[in-house]
């Protein structure tokens, strides 16, 4: 180091063939991802040169662009994560979709991981999540950068619950419960970024009021660009006026005499908390004009965060995968863990399902594998059905490669690590899906391909029902997609 002035970068290279992008590119469709687009500059040594070691020259309107209050953004936050006494600022980042948020807070994380040893990340978007897979809330300490898009570095959460959609439409209250339930793990010995969602409209806008009041960020970063649709500065003073979904405005507590939501008085924090005002305590609004280069339309947006969503699940599923230099194994060439119907409660949250058929529902599904209060045994036979969907840690993921009738097994498919799974009593099954190239690309199986089938009648209660969608600000009319119909498990 000795050798080099605080002028000069350095850059550290690491092989990109690990065992997940090899697995992820081994899927049809997919092997495109990490190819470098055709050159744009002339040949020559320094070309080679950059190319040997996976490093592409590029147009300057093709990079990272910030814009000066973006830049001017950075700089505050840093300053403040460094300089304040306690160095714990909670800076909230919010705006409408495709403006940004995701390559600030990782462009933001990386700055800060430059000065402090690690920094704290909340995530509330259960569509766009950064470090799991899809349809979750969860609490993270990041100790290292963030080089590249979420499906390259799944991680493991401090505290993570599975809300099991992409979405949280008509059931807004659970959302935030959750969100109340992860939030109360924030110690606060590092600074915190709160990702939110893209859905600032309507009841959207209402939402993140009450995210605000309830978790009374320091640091509020809202963006903004010439495409996205108007929405107000939340300034603490339009926050105090405004009603959310679950709480009331100052004005109304103060002059009117309403007492706190009783979804306001079940907050539970640490004691030393309790004391300070939970509500309407001023942030500092730093707005962002974003002028964020991106190819989605509100024709395809949907499909290409789809595509991210399944990217993400593949991301994790590598994890099963041996090292490099190992070859790929298919998943219906791995072991799964066998699991007793009697050891494990299931839960379907995205759609009342008749008791006669659960078991359908959760074969070849994706499961999150999670930790209840309830102590669910004792029960005889199983399987074990709970009638309410608990707000409960999610300890990781699996699918449910197989169901064993006859001897009561569930076959379960998750890189979790086996001490992890003695916690395991609860498999909660939502509207995230195994991707559709994982079930249709099953190598080395000749006939007919387990639990796929183009033989279904779309006719069927619940064949075509909307999934997973992400509140948007135009809806579509998604095409019916079949179901897969479902095989004995696979030796």
């Amino acid at each position: 180091m000795k050798n080099f002035s605080p002028l000069c970068s350095i850059v550290m290279l690491e092989n990109l063939k690990t065992s997940t992008v090899n697995f992820i590119i081994s899927h049809p469709g997919l092997s495109y991802i990490f190819v470098q687009e055709s050159r744009t500059f002339q040949i020559n040594s320094e070309y080679f040169a950059l190319r040997s070691v996976g490093i592409k020259k590029e147009k300057k309107k093709n990079g990272l662009r910030l814009t000066e209050s973006a830049l001017s953004a950075l700089e505050e936050l840093v300053n403040v994560s460094c300089e304040e006494v306690d160095g714990c600022p909670v800076i909230l980042v919010c705006g409408s979709q495709d403006v940004g948020k995701s390559t600030f807070n990782r462009y933001l994380i990386n700055q800060l991981l430059n000065s402090i040893s690690c920094v704290d990340y909340l995530e509330c978007d259960l569509g766009q999540t950064e470090f799991t897979p899809p349809g979750c809330i969860s609490l993270l300490n990041i100790t290292e950068p963030i080089l590249g898009p979420p499906f390259t570095h799944q991680r493991t959460p401090q505290k993570m619950v599975y809300y099991g959609k992409a979405a949280c439409k008509n059931n807004y209250e659970n959302y935030i419960d959750i969100i109340k339930y992860v939030f109360s793990s924030y110690k606060r010995e590092s600074p915190l970024i709160v990702n939110t969602m893209g859905w600032v409209t309507d009841k959207g806008l209402l939402l993140l009021i009450d995210l605000i009041r309830l978790l009374s960020p320091s640091h509020v970063v809202q963006f903004s660009s010439s495409r996205s649709k108007y929405m107000p500065n939340l300034t603490p003073d339009y926050v105090d006026d405004m009603d959310g979904l679950y709480t009331k405005s100052k004005s109304k507590v103060r002059n009117r005499g309403f007492q706190l939501t009783e979804f306001a008085e079940s907050l539970e924090f640490a004691d030393e908390d309790k004391e300070s005002p939970l509500m309407f305590t001023g942030h500092k609004l730093m707005c962002v004009q974003s002028d964020f280069a991106f190819r989605k339309t509100p024709r395809n947006r949907e499909s290409h965060n789809r595509i991210l969503r399944d990217l993400a699940v593949l991301g994790y599923l590598g994890q099963l995968q041996p090292p490099v230099p190992k070859p790929l194994c298919p998943l219906h060439g791995l072991t799964p863990y066998q699991v007793p119907f009697n050891a494990v409660a299931l839960r379907i949250l995205h759609a009342d399902v008749a008791p006669t058929h659960i078991l359908y529902a959760v074969n070849a599904s994706w499961v999150g594998l999670c930790k209840i209060l309830d102590d669910v045994r004792g029960y005889a036979d199983g399987p074990i059905l709970l009638a309410q969907t608990p707000i409960c840690d999610c300890l990781g993921f699996g699918i449910c490669r197989g169901i064993d009738m006859e001897k009561r097994l569930y076959h379960i498919l998750t890189p979790v690590p086996p001490e992890e799974l003695r916690n395991v009593n609860c498999l909660l099954v939502g509207a995230i899906s195994v991707p559709q190239c994982v079930l249709k690309g099953q190598r080395g199986l000749e006939g007919t391909i387990p639990y796929v089938t183009t033989d279904y009648n779309l006719k069927l209660p619940g064949a075509s029902e909307k999934i997973g969608a992400r509140e948007t600000e135009v809806t579509y009319q998604e095409r019916p997609h079949p179901k897969p119909k479902f095989y004995r498990k696979v030796n």
